[in-house]
C-alpha cells in the first residue's frame, strides 16, 4: 500500500513557525535555575556505594561498641539517617559542654572551701575577688 501524501506548509511558513517556536523555547530556557545544593564537597563517587541504608539502627551497627551507644543515647538518634544530621564537630561540641559545666562547677565549690584542683590556685584567688566585689 502506498502511504498518501499529506499536505505540507509552504517553505517560508515552516520558517515562520520555526521562529515564533525558537522564541518561545528560548523563553523557557532562559529562565534562571536552582543551585542545587549538596551536602558534602567529595564527589560520591570517591566515596563508593553505600553498604547501609538510613533506616539501619545504630544499635545494631554498633552492637560491640558501647561507647558509641552511649553517645547515641546522649544524642537521642537510633538511624543512620539521624546521625548523619550531626558533624563531627558538633558532636564533640554537644557532649563537652556538660563536662565543661561539670568541672566549672567543682572549680566553684572548691574555690569557696578554699581548694583547688591541680594548677588552678589562680581561679581560687580569681574567684575570692569576684565573690567579694559583689
Amino acid at each position: 500500500m502506498a502511504k498518501k501524501k499529506t499536505a505540507s506548509k509552504p517553505a517560508k511558513a515552516r520558517k515562520k513557525s520555526k521562529g515564533a517556536g525558537a522564541k518561545k523555547r528560548a523563553s523557557k530556557t532562559a529562565r534562571p535555575k536552582r543551585a542545587v545544593k549538596r551536602a558534602a564537597a567529595v564527589d560520591d563517587a570517591a566515596i563508593g556505594r553505600v553498604l547501609v541504608s538510613q533506616e539501619e539502627k545504630l544499635y545494631m551497627l554498633f552492637k560491640e561498641d558501647y561507647h558509641a551507644r552511649q553517645i547515641f543515647e546522649f544524642l537521642r538518634v537510633e538511624t543512620v539517617k539521624d546521625l548523619e544530621q550531626f558533624s563531627p564537630q558538633q558532636i564533640v561540641k554537644l557532649l563537652s559542654q556538660p563536662i565543661q559545666a561539670t568541672v566549672l562547677r567543682i572549680r566553684r565549690k572548691l574555690a569557696e572551701k578554699n581548694r583547688h584542683l591541680a594548677d588552678d590556685a589562680g581561679f581560687v584567688v580569681e574567684y575570692k575577688k569576684n565573690a567579694a566585689s559583689k
